[in-house]
């Protein structure tokens, strides 16, 4: 049965997985859900014995259900290669008790390269499977890493132009010179006066803004988007958790089936929304843990059940998480 995706705000219209890609956000504003969350039709012990590219793949079928064995193989062969700088990808190490995961292996040092390497791939895939003719124009909100990592990713790449904005003073000033001297024919890189949050409020305004969309399709142009809102970022993060999991099983550091909890450092609330797909496609997690900075928005939400964003934003030294207001949730 095939995976179909739908509005948070409207349940009736459903999607393919490549048209959601395409469109990033939902027409309402909402974002794209899977119909329902696919088990793992592969056992975890047939699951411990892959490479990274082949358990991308087996995460990715259940999700992007309407793209060929053919293509999510070209896609996931194409990202996750010699731009990583160890075969392994995404390795495990210990210190002080955890394991940690590092994903900041890719070309920009940021754990955004994991989805933002196969994204491009996935936009042009799906570009051709629903014979879109429009130039694809990637508008992204960033608090620091995911506009290098889409910068790099979508870069000269035929058919797309990516525009990113980011808080002119609200990123670390490696991260603003990785952006800025980004080198490529279909980049622009723009800084606002505010912070994470107003930049994300204003590309949504223009992801909903019907007479615009409107003139740039009369011009040859499309919206979508690279940020985590876009399953096309959202599904690849599944993978590392899965991997993780069965790189701790195959070590022996633990036994398979036995639950693991997940600590995910939060902002956006996509990368450990991810966890929380695996979870339910069957990996044995027992607790995600939301780790925050002193803008504990999420912290706060979870503890008393109100969201409330009404508060003073503070600058950290953790920009990539200096959010009030987290899209993903």
């Amino acid at each position: 049965m095939d995976v179909m995706y739908s509005s948070t705000r409207n349940a009736s219209e459903k999607y393919t997985a490549s048209k959601a890609i395409l469109q990033g956000l939902a027409p309402d504003g909402g974002l794209f859900v899977p119909s329902f969350i696919p088990k793992f039709d592969k056992t975890l012990d047939e699951l411990m014995n892959l490479n990274y590219q082949d358990t991308a793949y087996e995460v990715m079928k259940l999700l992007l259900s309407d793209f060929t064995e053919e293509e999510l193989r070209y896609c996931i062969n194409h990202a996750y290669d010699d731009k990583f700088d160890t075969d392994v990808i995404a390795p495990l190490c210990y210190a002080d008790g955890a394991y940690y995961l590092e994903l900041f292996h890719g070309k920009t040092i940021a754990f955004k390269d994991m989805a933002l390497s196969i994204l491009p791939y996935l936009m042009t895939t799906a570009a051709k499977k629903n014979n879109l003719k429009e130039k694809i124009i990637i508008l992204t909100a960033t608090s620091g890493d995911t506009g290098k990592a889409a910068l790099a990713g979508f870069a000269d790449v035929e058919g797309t132009g990516i525009v990113v904005f980011f808080p002119k003073d609200g990123v670390s000033a490696v991260q603003k010179k990785q952006m800025v001297t980004q080198k490529g024919k279909n980049v622009k890189v723009i800084g606002i006066h505010g912070n994470f949050d107003d930049a994300q409020t204003g590309v949504k305004k223009m992801f909903g803004d019907e007479a615009l969309k409107a003139e740039l399709k009369d011009k040859g142009y499309v919206f979508s988007s690279a940020n985590s809102i876009n399953i096309g970022r959202l599904v690849p993060q599944i993978a590392y958790y899965v991997y993780a999991y069965t790189n701790l099983a195959r070590s022996g550091k633990i036994a398979n089936g036995e639950e693991i909890n997940v600590v995910v450092p939060t902002g956006n609330f996509g990368n450990i929304l991810a966890a929380y797909y695996a979870k339910n496609m069957g990996l044995p997690i027992k607790k995600l843990i939301c780790a925050s900075n002193d803008n504990k928005v999420l912290f706060d939400f979870f503890k008393t059940g109100t969201y409330d964003k009404n508060r003073e934003f503070i600058l950290t030294s953790s920009p990539s998480m200096d959010i009030l207001i987290s899209s993903n949730l």
